[in-house]
């Protein structure tokens, strides 16, 4: 969200800036974004998969499950969000991005102090 925040408060619409703001958003979307995701969910299915590994009764595993699908929904938010700016239009204010900036970082937070302290 940090690059649409610039994006959205910085850059007009159609500029060359524009265009690279643009580039730059696909390029972290679909070489850092995509595969990190794709990878975080391989190696937890698999790490799950492995018996007596995880306590299924517990809820900091419901917890951690439920934050890691609603940081994929954010990812998905977050690609719909670059689409709509790379068909040409500015769908939200640099403000709201700002507020969404901090959504993986809560999320993180949530799904570290479910495993390292397991609250629940």
């Amino acid at each position: 969200p940090r690059l649409f925040v610039y994006h959205a408060e910085e850059i007009e619409l159609g500029t060359s800036t524009d265009k690279l703001f643009q580039k730059m958003e696909i390029k972290l979307l679909k070489i850092i974004m995509n595969p990190a995701m794709i990878s975080t969910w391989t190696f937890g299915i698999l790490l799950a998969l492995i018996p007596g590994i995880l306590d299924w009764s517990a809820i900091w595993v419901w917890l951690k499950l439920l934050s890691i699908v609603a940081m994929s929904g954010f990812h998905g938010w977050l690609a719909g969000q670059q689409r709509k700016i790379s068909s040409g239009s500015q769908p939200l204010k640099g403000k709201t991005y700002r507020i969404m900036n901090e959504v993986p970082t809560v999320l993180m937070f949530i799904v570290v102090i479910s495993v390292v302290v397991k609250p629940f």
